[in-house]
């Protein structure tokens, strides 16, 4: 009787992990759906994604194209407090290094 273990990490197929989009590329891929010029299945050839990923990304740009003309001044206001919050950050940081670079006499 053979009491060996057999292990079956080879017989697994690993899938690739997950690919990270930019908003560019996705905006680009969707914006050559919109035209029509070409189908879903040639669309992602060309772009290297998968065709289902090319009308999802369709369908929220459609979704969503109305936040491009929206004057909502709340939009505005949250932009500004978080662009303001990342300068102070910014300067509470360079200041930090400012200091630790004199103490340290590098």
């Amino acid at each position: 009787m053979n009491t060996e273990r057999r292990t079956f990490s080879t017989d697994f197929i690993v899938q690739e992990e997950r690919r990270a989009y930019s908003a560019d590329f996705k905006a680009q891929v969707a914006l050559a759906a919109i035209k029509g010029e070409k189908s879903h299945a040639e669309l992602a050839m060309e772009f290297s994604v998968h065709p289902n990923l090319v009308g999802l990304w369709k369908q929220q740009l459609l979704n969503n194209l109305n936040r491009v003309f929206d004057n909502d001044s709340d939009n505005f206001e949250s932009v500004t407090k978080f662009a303001d919050n990342r300068h102070a950050q910014i300067g509470q940081l360079m200041a930090e290094n400012d200091f630790l670079t004199k103490v340290l006499g590098r």
